[in-house]
């Protein structure tokens, strides 16, 4: 998949335990590490301003996007 999350790098720039971000952030260390990894489908709006409340940064900072020519002839299947 073309995006991809990039919280790992942040949370280790920013000298943080996934453990103490999920408290902070109401998500279990569970469904952060569901993001983190990139095993889901989307994410909230309100889960992804908190985390970047959190970590005082912007959406682009915990996700990238290589672009895919594909994508554009993709169907849409409602993710």
């Amino acid at each position: 998949m073309p995006v991809r999350v990039t919280l790992d790098a942040l949370i280790v720039a920013k000298g943080l335990k996934a453990r103490d971000l999920a408290a902070q952030v109401g998500l279990s260390e569970t469904q952060l590490s569901l993001f983190r990894s990139g095993k889901v489908k989307g994410i909230r709006f309100r889960t992804l301003a908190r985390l970047c409340a959190a970590l005082d940064c912007k959406p682009g900072d915990l996700l990238d996007y290589d672009f895919d020519a594909d994508d554009l002839n993709a169907p849409d299947d409602a993710d």
